[in-house]
Formats: C-alpha cells, sequence, structure tokens
C-alpha cells in the first residue's frame, strides 16, 4: 500500500477513537508535520469524511456527520461484532430484515480474510419462540417517529389501533374494543415519550400518558404517529429505578408505581422433592429447602389455576401453606380433571 494512502487509513482509525483531535497531537502520532496532517484532511474531504477543523490556540480536527455514508473503518473486533449483530438483526420484528441481510453481505465482502473465517465460523441462526400467529411486524419509520421523540423529548400524538386478536403478552389492557365497529374512532393519544424497548420480540413505547395522568406501555405495532410533534417537556423519574424494572415489573402485573416485580397472584407450597432439582424448572421462584426430599417454593402467575397449574408439573406431593385462595384454586381444578378422567357415557343410538 503507497505510504500516503496507509497514512490516510491511519489519520482516519485516529479521527474515529476519539471526538477532539489537537492538531501538533495527530502530528506526534503520524510521525509526520502539522503541514502533513493538514493535506491527509484535505484528502479525507475529497474522499467524502466531514473533517471539521476546530479554532483555538492549538487547533485541532473532529469527524463530524456528514449527508451521505463515506466509507468506515473497524478494526477487528468491531468488524466481528458487527457482524453478529447483523445476524441477530433478522429477527428483530423491527421491520429491518432484508436491510440487514444485505447489510451483513456487503460487510463480508469486505472483511480480510482472517476475519471472514472468524465471522463464517460463528453463523448465528435467531429462531423465534414458536407462537400461534406471527409475531407483529412494526415499521421502521414509525420506530424512527417514536426513537426521534424520545431524544428531542418532546410530546408524541399518535393513533393507537384497536388489538385484532389477543395476544400473548399484555401490557396493561388497554385499547381492547376502542374504535369499535359502530363506535367513533378515539381521539388522538398525548404522551411524554420516555424510552423504546424490545420484550418478546415485540417493541413497546414507554411514556407518561398526558390524558390519564399515569405511566403507559404501548405496543409500537399500534402506533401510528402524527404530526408535528408537541412541545418539549421535562422526563419524569420512572417508577422502579429503571427502565427495566419497571417494564418487567408490569408484564409481570405488579401495580403501577409500586416498584415491586410480583405477580397478582403469590402461594407457598411444600414440594417432595429436593430444592435442587426444583430449582433447574423455575425461573420465577423461590425455593429453599427442608430436608433431602422437601423443599418449600414460592411462586407466582397471573391467576390462582394458573398458578396451580404452574405447580402441577412437578411430579412431587404437593402440601399448601397458603393463602386460601390457592387451596381453593386446588380443589377446583381437582374436581375438573377429575372429571376429565372419567369415561364419557356412550351416546344411545338413535
Amino acid at each position: 500500500m503507497p505510504k500516503t494512502s496507509a497514512r490516510l487509513l491511519s489519520l482516519l482509525s485516529l479521527l474515529q477513537a476519539r471526538r477532539d483531535w489537537p492538531g501538533a497531537l495527530l502530528a506526534e502520532r503520524l510521525d509526520v508535520s502539522p503541514r502533513t496532517v493538514r493535506r491527509d484532511v484535505d484528502r479525507l474531504r475529497e474522499l467524502g469524511y466531514p473533517v471539521v477543523a476546530m479554532k483555538g490556540p492549538d487547533g485541532g480536527y473532529r469527524l463530524d456527520a456528514g449527508t451521505e455514508l463515506p466509507p468506515l473503518l473497524f478494526d477487528d473486533e468491531q468488524a466481528v461484532a458487527l457482524a453478529v449483530a447483523l445476524q441477530i438483526a433478522t429477527a428483530s420484528g423491527a421491520g429491518i430484515e432484508e436491510a440487514a441481510a444485505r447489510a451483513l453481505n456487503t460487510v463480508r465482502q469486505v472483511l480480510p480474510a482472517r476475519l471472514r473465517h472468524r465471522v463464517d465460523t460463528l453463523r448465528v441462526t435467531a429462531v423465534d419462540r414458536p407462537e400461534s400467529r406471527p409475531g407483529p411486524q412494526v415499521d421502521s419509520g414509525v420506530l424512527m417517529a417514536i426513537g426521534a421523540a424520545v431524544h428531542a423529548r418532546e410530546v408524541l400524538r399518535f393513533d393507537y389501533s384497536p388489538v385484532s386478536a389477543p395476544g400473548p403478552v399484555r401490557p396493561e389492557g388497554e385499547g381492547v374494543g376502542e374504535g369499535g365497529r359502530g363506535v367513533l374512532p378515539p381521539p388522538p393519544r398525548r404522551v411524554e415519550p420516555h424510552h423504546l424497548v424490545t420484550w418478546g420480540r415485540r417493541w413497546y413505547l414507554v411514556a407518561w400518558d398526558l390524558e390519564r395522568g399515569d405511566w403507559r406501555t404501548f405496543r409500537a405495532d399500534r402506533i401510528a404517529p402524527r404530526t408535528p410533534t408537541g412541545p418539549r417537556f421535562t422526563p419524569r423519574e420512572l417508577p422502579g429505578g429503571s427502565v427495566a424494572d419497571f417494564v418487567t415489573a408490569r408484564f409481570r402485573g405488579a401495580a403501577a408505581g409500586d416498584g415491586v416485580g410480583g405477580w397478582p397472584c403469590r402461594g407457598e407450597v411444600i414440594l417432595g422433592l429436593p430444592a435442587a432439582e426444583v430449582l433447574r424448572h423455575t425461573r420465577e421462584g423461590i425455593v429453599e429447602e427442608l430436608g433431602p426430599d422437601r423443599c418449600r417454593l414460592v411462586l407466582g402467575s397471573w391467576s390462582w389455576p394458573g398458578l396451580v397449574a404452574a405447580i402441577g408439573r412437578f411430579d412431587a406431593d404437593v402440601e399448601v401453606i397458603g393463602p386460601p385462595e390457592l387451596r381453593s384454586a386446588f380443589a377446583q381444578l381437582a374436581s375438573r380433571y377429575a372429571a376429565a378422567a372419567t369415561d364419557a357415557p356412550e351416546t344411545p343410538s338413535p
């Protein structure tokens, strides 16, 4: 490679490594004169790289954002990370699957042989969990509009479409039945958008609803943003301390603002199994060892019958500690299962 070209690549790599570079420091790192640095900067500008000169006693340079995407320079770890991320993006549900696949092919073509081999040996296949129906796809333009409002801290107005069919996840149950046949469409929602998050291959907006005066979680595939956006706002403090804790609590059924990621139905039982065996099959429960073949299990669920079904998957004797609702649910399901196990009466022939 010609010396000048190699120096240009080194200069570009340095400009990408930090925001501001004094001219004298760049000249020292490249082992050239400040005049040569100025000439190399002009060459990068001719290639489409927006290098901005900074004023001051020492002067300096910065790689700024431009109107076009010039060639990029990655180190080995960045190139491999980018290739792996693009493979995972093909199952993001963000409507960018085809673009991600094309970008991965482009990146792979320009990788050096040593890096191409590393990427090819680390093939990631993103497989979605089987669902009764395909997951919703979100238009990338909608995500960009929501993300822009979150970044600018501007009130977002949008139409929120009704749920066409029950989904596997229920954020807070709003929107059901809205805009039905014979009913006037609801007015646009007005919210202070705080976070755009993903959960179970779905995209959600976490926002403060200005009309309801409370935090809400909206499915992005049901959002149709309106323009223009509203005035700027001062971000509020999110319950739970972090967006991860807040979203986890919402999808576990915790009451808004309590900061506790609990289920609405919680019960306690004693199982005739070792604690180590129970721990292998539960993620949310609290397991306490009571002996070689006995343990205490505290578990939660959306409903009492659902909690009984979750406990029933353990092939062991069960002693109910409480509450009474859990004991009643065991009796209810026992009666139902007993009826299902009874032979159906023969239908008399006509």
